[in-house]
């Protein structure tokens, strides 16, 4: 579905990036055409110094999701999660991020969250990158404790995984 978005503002990196921002970061666009997270307006302006366009980018981007059906269902329906991904240091959490050979591949996350249970370990939060909005899909877990090193070995010892990153 990324692929098909982009392929919409192919002629305009500048709103593909726009889109892009607006995807990773989960704002959506209401109907007067204003970027909004939740109940909150984001300026264009703000929006357009985050990714060095001209403001107008912006409105044109946002007039032509709203003019398209399926974009503006999309669009109008995105939200934000809040991430502990950040925080994680500041609350002494440890983030774990696995990346794999084959996103689409099913049973990844069970199989990721039966290896961590199977240790006694809380899981504050988990999520997935969408193999469709991201370049390098990944599985980010994070935890309460310090992550064993006989796990580590275990998680990097399946077959799906290519490459796991600890914070």
């Amino acid at each position: 579905m990324f692929d098909e978005i982009m392929q919409k503002f192919e002629n305009s990196p500048s709103q593909q990036a726009v889109v892009r921002l607006l995807l990773e970061r989960g704002f959506s666009v209401n109907d007067d055409g204003r970027v909004v997270s939740g109940g909150i307006e984001i300026p264009n302006t703000g929006i357009a110094r985050e990714i060095d366009v001209d403001r107008r980018v912006v409105d044109a981007t946002t007039d032509e999701l709203l003019a398209d059906e399926t974009l503006r269902r999309i669009f109008q329906n995105i939200s934000a999660v809040p991430s502990l991904k950040d925080l994680a240091p500041v609350l002494d959490l440890t983030v774990l991020t696995i990346y794999v050979e084959d996103a689409s591949e099913s049973g990844i996350a069970a199989d990721m969250i039966d290896h961590i249970a199977s240790h006694d370990i809380i899981i504050r939060q988990l999520f997935t990158e969408d193999p469709e909005f991201a370049d390098m899909p990944s599985l980010t877990v994070i935890i309460d404790t310090q992550l064993p090193g006989e796990l580590l070995n275990e998680l990097q010892s399946l077959g799906f995984v290519r490459r796991i990153e600890i914070e």
